[in-house]
């Protein structure tokens, strides 16, 4: 199959994300003859302020930008200045022609955005994320820096150890990395993660789901690190220092041609606090990861356009113990690793249609060791999911259309080996199997189709589509999924209200799938019957409105409610760190998300966000793997319960002051009102496993973990700037308070996890 897909890619695409389109600027003076000079593309709404550079024809392309409204300027010495808008609406390039005309006086000239900040044609809640945001996030700890982004955003919420859950949703979250899907884990305990310093862009989706997005649908994450071309040699470097002896270094360098450009990177990280441990002692809990990326672009004509890009990454960590576990001398070792082949190309066959063709070729793969003293048991993995995804597709723009049609298929192959020995049988129940070994593979095939349009009609915009699945793992199954979603501009009012509808299919988390559903687990405990985990279905609602506030702000309000049956959710394994796929009969999801943003006023700039969320779901479930009286429990047991993602209040803000053109300082806050607790067991055990501040942190009585709360700061300067150079200095300090921040409580579906006290880094960077 293989075969086939490199064959399909003599014709391929450049990496994009799904609404995103090209501008081609040609700047020509009155007398015809090419202009060298820059130009500026701001798009508030879309957190994009990109610079270009004119070459001797007095052309540049502006690659992968996402759909919306754009200031578009030129500031030339001899020259009038140029300031217009420009709408990018289509996957289809656009040439911009600029004619520049004599000035005998350069002035001055501001771009004012305000016509950029509100979308009229957002059907839904999307958050974008620019270089420039992603260039100045507070972090102080490598392996989450994308999560920690994305985590400001109203309905995302980050659980222990970097796992997001986007509107009450577990192991749902689908990144789009260069116009191709990931849909396994990505957080830091299961993923070597891509540095937000390799990434340009982000699209952070909730609702309103194209009908070519499919298989997890929880949230998605749209990814781009393959950098706008530019000729000649651009690069950058990264480095950084902070508690914990918290090490890391990133580089990269690209060199442009006219029609080719080539470019790699690298990064290495290593910290003595990785994951987020079930006590304040961080006992064991070193971690070193690394990734490597090389980017290849070819515009072989025209019309056709080729691009290859190569990563790998790894990591390395120890499980961080708990009190008991750290007296007896236990060591646990993860680590895990990702090869990634990506493959596109793309013929425009017209003026108004495109096709693409794509393919990647994965290998992923995790292990986990335990040493003798390791308690109450001793786990051992080594799991591998290899995959084969190609993709075909061909979009167009007609009038008020904009089509989109297409085929993809995964091929994967699955194994899995996990055994474990009990070394404490005082904390189980008798009837728990002393030892237990498991070891299969298993074929996974998956294929999809869809079509989707948006039509534009004067104030009204109508995204619709439908998308059609097939399933086959442990399970065979297949679905049909409309999507439609509408948006009305009432444009002297700077409002916009929406609404949206997506059927979700759902595919399980292929980590440990094939052991979750296996009869073989009846040799744990015989008092149930196995039975596999199934796709989720579910249907999503939203709506909302966006409003412009007195030129500066932007007001977006959202509603949604979403009802899955098969509700996915996971099961950690003791203090493995290692979880297993697990499916609720059924859940139901409400809230409203609020978030106010003011780009910039002035010398400020600022984002307020609030999330209220309520999840509840019911009785019984399937998948796990349970130890003792725990399966009869789980696995048999009626009734309705919060969902362990279930936060009533979440509350992200930020306000940055730019006191020159090279300084900020900015400060961020964050409050949590915590989490259900499922912990059933003895208090005087609680103590001796976890201490008791941690237990302070938790009431038992209300079921919940006590509120949370972090005030982060951060402050940047530009020590070094020329036309082709500049070097940045940024410090970064989060949880200045230094509060105790319990995230989860000792729960059957989820470990104890304590957030990172007061914490600090130092980041250089240089630019070229």
């Amino acid at each position: 199959m293989l075969t086939v897909a490199l064959a399909l890619l003599a014709v391929s695409a450049q990496f994009s994300q799904s609404r995103a389109g090209e501008l081609q600027v040609i700047v020509r003076d009155a007398a015809d003859l090419p202009v060298r000079c820059r130009v500026t593309l701001v798009s508030e709404a879309n957190d994009v302020s990109l610079r270009l550079d004119t070459g001797a024809d007095g052309r540049s392309v502006a690659k992968r930008l996402p759909f919306g409204r754009y200031r578009i300027l030129v500031a030339q010495p001899g020259f009038a200045s140029f300031d217009a808008a420009v709408d990018i609406d289509s996957v289809v390039p656009r040439d911009y022609r600029i004619t520049l005309t004599a000035a005998p006086v350069q002035a001055d000239v501001t771009v004012h955005a305000e016509d950029t900040l509100l979308d009229p044609h957002l059907t839904s809640a999307a958050n974008r994320i620019g270089a420039e945001t992603l260039q100045q996030r507070i972090t102080t700890l490598p392996g989450r820096s994308l999560a920690d982004v994305v985590n400001t955003e109203p309905g995302w919420l980050l659980e222990a150890n970097g796992i997001l859950h986007p509107r009450g949703s577990e192991y749902q979250v689908q990144y789009v990395v260069d116009g191709m899907p990931v849909t396994d884990n990505r957080s830091a305990s299961f993923a070597p993660e891509i540095d937000a310093d390799d990434v340009h862009t982000m699209n952070v989706l909730t609702g309103g789901y194209p009908a070519e997005y499919g298989r997890k649908l929880g949230g998605v994450i749209e990814v781009v690190t393959a950098a706008n071309p530019r000729e000649g040699l651009h690069g950058s470097a990264v480095g950084s220092v902070g508690s914990f002896s918290t090490l890391s270094s990133s580089a990269a360098l690209q060199y442009g041609w006219r029609r080719t450009l080539v470019g790699i990177s690298g990064n290495v990280a290593h910290t003595d606090r990785y994951l987020d441990p079930p006590v304040e002692e961080n006992f064991t809990n070193s971690g070193t990861l690394s990734n490597a990326a090389v980017q290849f672009e070819r515009e072989l004509s025209a019309t056709d356009r080729l691009g290859v890009l190569i990563r790998h990454g790894q990591l390395r960590f120890l499980v961080p113990d708990e009190q008991v576990q750290q007296q007896a001398g236990q060591r646990q070792d993860r680590n895990g690793h990702d090869t990634t082949s990506q493959f596109s190309y793309q013929r425009v066959l017209s003026s108004s249609i495109v096709a693409d063709a794509r393919a990647m070729v994965r290998a992923v793969g995790a292990g986990l060791s335990s040493n003798a003293a390791s308690t109450p048991i001793a786990a051992f993995q080594d799991r591998g999911f290899d995959e084969t995804y190609v993709r075909a597709t061909v979009a167009g723009h007609s009038g008020p259309h904009e089509w989109k049609a297409g085929l993809d298929a995964n091929f994967g192959s699955i194994r899995e080996a996990f055994s474990y020995a009990v070394t404490d049988p005082a904390q189980f129940d008798p009837s728990t199997a002393p030892a237990f070994a498991f070891s299969v593979r298993g074929i996974d095939r998956e294929q999809a189709a869809f079509v989707q349009d948006q039509l534009r009609l004067g104030a009204w915009t109508i995204n619709a589509g439908v998308r059609w699945d097939h399933y086959a793992l442990v399970v065979a199954d297949r679905a049909v999924s409309p999507r439609v979603g509408v948006a009305w501009a009432w444009a002297p009012a700077d409002l916009v209200l929406r609404a949206s509808y997506d059927r979700a299919f759902q595919t399980p988390a292929v980590e440990n799938l094939l052991l979750a559903s296996s009869p073989l687990l009846d040799t744990v405990d015989d008092t149930v019957v196995r039975l596999p985990v199934r796709p989720s279905l579910g249907h999503f609602l939203e709506a909302g409105l966006s409003k412009r506030l007195f030129s500066a702000a932007r007001l977006d309000v959202t509603q949604y409610a979403r009802r899955m049956r098969n509700y996915a959710d996971d099961d950690v394994l003791l203090n493995t760190g290692v979880s297993f796929p697990i499916a609720f009969e059924r859940a139901e999801i409400h809230g409203t998300e609020v978030k106010l943003e003011v780009p910039r006023w002035g010398r400020w700039a600022g984002a307020l966000g609030y999330s209220y969320m309520r999840g509840t779901g019911f009785l019984p479930l399937t998948g796990g793997l349970f130890l003792g009286d725990e399966a009869a429990s789980a696995l048999t047991s009626t009734g309705a319960f919060p969902v362990s993602q279930d936060q009533r209040h979440t509350v992200r803000g930020r306000l940055a002051y730019h006191a020159t053109e090279r300084a900020w300082t900015a400060i961020a806050v964050s409050y949590n009102s915590g989490l259900p607790v499922e912990f059933v067991g003895d208090p005087a055990q609680a103590l001796a496993q976890y201490g008791p501040r941690i237990v302070d942190r938790v009431d038992f009585a209300g079921g919940r973990v006590r509120s949370s709360a972090s005030i982060d700061a951060a402050f940047s300067i530009v020590v070094l700037k020329s036309d082709r150079h500049q070097v940045r200095l940024q410090a970064n300090a989060v949880n200045l308070t230094d509060r105790l921040n319990v995230i989860n409580f000792a729960g059957l579906f989820s470990g104890t996890a304590v957030a990172a006290p007061r914490s600090v880094a130092l980041r250089a960077a240089l630019e070229f």
